[in-house]
C-alpha cells in the first residue's frame, strides 16, 4: 500500500456560533503527529452525523490506509453519512498534504490558478428581512471586496401554496432583489436562491417576473428529484431565453448523484459541496465531469472556515471554475476560530498563496474551547 498513513485518533467538535447556527468539525491525527481537519456541518442534522461518527470512527483508527482504501471503507448512502465520510476524506487529504509539506491544491495535482472568484452569500447575516436590510448587507459585502452577491428573498413562498398565493407571497421578494440591485455597483452579479420553495408553475411565473433584474443565475427553484429533471430542463430553457442561467444540486452526493442531471441537461451551473459530495478528490472529479458536459462548477460553501479553506484549495486545483460561494459576515467566529490566515477577498475573489500547507489553517484552541458544545 503506497503512501499509507496510520490514524491514531479522530475527534468531532460541535461549535455554536450563533443562536441558529452550529458548525461541526472533525480533527484527525496520524501516529506521526500530523493533524488534518474536515467539516461536516449539516444544519439541523448534526446529531445524526455525531451518532454516525460514534459508531464508525473505530473502523479506521489504528489501520494503515491510503486515500483509495479509506474511500472504499466509507459509506455515502445518506446525507448525514455523506457529511461524515466527506469530512473524513477532507481530514485525510489534509494530512497527506501536510505530511508532504505542500498545499492541498498541490497534493490534488497542482495549482491551476492564482485567483479564485467568489460571491458573497448575504442571506444568513441579514437579520432584518426588509428590503433595506438586504441592501445594507450587500453594501457591506461590496465594501469588503465582493462584486457578486446572492440572496434568498422568498421567505414567504411555499410549494404547496396556490398559484395566486405564490404570486402574492413572492412580491416582497422582488422588493428585496430590487433593493440589492439598486445598492450595488452597476455590472455587479446578483444571484437569487429560491431554496426549493416553488412548484413548477410558480417557478415558471417567477422566471418571467425576474427578467428585468438581469440576474446572473436563479438557484434551486423546485425540488430536486429524478422525476423533476424534465421540469428543470424546461425551466432552464425558459431562463436561458432571457439570458439567465439555472443553478442547483448543492446537496448531491458523489459523481453518481450529479450524472442523471447532467445527462438530462437540467442545469447550467452545478454546486457540489465538499462536505457532502465526497471530499476533495471527489469534488475535483465532479468538476472534471461538469466541464466535459459544459456545465459550470461553482461549489456550495455557506458554512464554516474549514469547509471554506478546503474549498478554496480545490478551486485552485480545478481546471475550470465559475465562482466559489462565501458565507458573508454571519458571525465573527468565521475568522476567529482558525489560526493561520484565510485569504482576504479583494476585487471579487482571493489570491491563492502557494506557501500554504494542507488547507492552510488550523483550529484556534482557545476560541474553540469557549464555543464547543461537544
Amino acid at each position: 500500500m503506497s503512501d499509507a498513513i496510520v490514524i491514531k485518533n479522530i475527534e468531532i467538535i460541535s461549535v455554536a456560533v450563533t443562536h441558529k447556527t452550529n458548525w461541526l468539525f472533525l480533527r484527525m491525527t496520524s501516529f506521526d503527529g500530523v493533524e488534518g481537519l474536515g467539516e461536516a456541518s449539516l444544519s439541523g442534522r448534526e446529531g445524526e452525523v455525531i451518532d454516525i461518527f460514534a459508531v464508525e470512527k473505530e473502523n479506521i483508527i489504528g489501520r494503515p490506509v491510503d486515500l483509495e482504501s479509506l474511500e472504499r471503507k466509507l459509506q455515502f448512502d445518506s446525507l448525514p453519512r455523506a457529511a461524515y465520510s466527506s469530512a473524513i476524506m477532507q481530514c485525510f487529504s489534509d494530512i497527506v498534504a501536510r505530511s508532504q509539506g505542500i498545499s492541498l491544491a498541490e497534493s490534488l495535482g497542482g495549482i491551476k490558478r492564482s485567483f479564485v472568484g467568489m460571491y458573497a452569500n448575504i442571506n444568513r447575516r441579514t437579520i432584518d428581512r426588509l428590503p433595506a436590510g438586504f441592501a445594507e448587507s450587500a453594501l457591506l459585502a461590496q465594501r469588503n471586496g465582493f462584486t457578486a452577491f446572492k440572496l434568498a428573498p422568498f421567505d414567504e413562498v411555499l410549494p404547496n401554496q396556490s398559484q395566486r398565493e405564490i404570486r402574492e407571497a413572492m412580491t416582497i421578494g422582488f422588493d428585496r432583489i430590487q433593493a440589492v440591485v439598486d445598492a450595488v455597483d452597476s455590472g455587479s452579479r446578483v444571484m437569487v436562491d429560491c431554496h426549493w420553495r416553488f412548484n413548477f408553475k410558480g417557478a415558471e411565473d417567477l422566471i418571467n417576473a425576474l427578467v428585468p433584474f438581469n440576474l446572473y443565475w436563479i438557484e434551486c427553484p423546485i425540488v430536486e428529484e429524478l422525476t423533476s429533471i424534465p421540469d428543470l430542463v424546461s425551466l432552464r430553457h425558459q431562463a436561458n431565453k432571457s439570458g439567465v442561467r439555472l443553478a442547483g444540486l448543492e446537496m448531491n452526493i458523489r459523481t453518481s448523484g450529479f450524472q442523471p442531471y447532467l445527462d438530462g441537461g437540467a442545469y447550467d451551473v452545478m454546486m457540489p459541496d465538499i462536505k457532502y459530495a465526497g471530499g476533495p478528490d471527489e469534488l475535483l472529479r465532479i468538476a472534471e465531469v461538469l466541464e466535459s458536459f459544459g456545465v459550470d462548477f461553482s461549489p456550495h460553501n455557506p458554512t464554516g472556515p474549514i469547509c471554506h479553506a478546503a474549498s478554496i484549495q480545490v478551486c485552485a486545483a480545478a481546471t475550470k471554475i465559475d465562482l466559489l460561494e462565501h458565507q458573508f459576515d454571519e458571525t465573527i467566529y468565521f475568522d476567529e476560530l482558525v489560526s493561520g490566515e484565510l485569504p482576504t477577498v479583494s476585487e471579487g475573489g482571493v489570491v491563492i498563496k502557494s506557501s500554504a500547507t494542507g488547507i492552510g489553517v488550523t483550529l484556534n484552541g482557545e476560541v474553540l474551547q469557549a464555543l464547543t458544545i461537544l
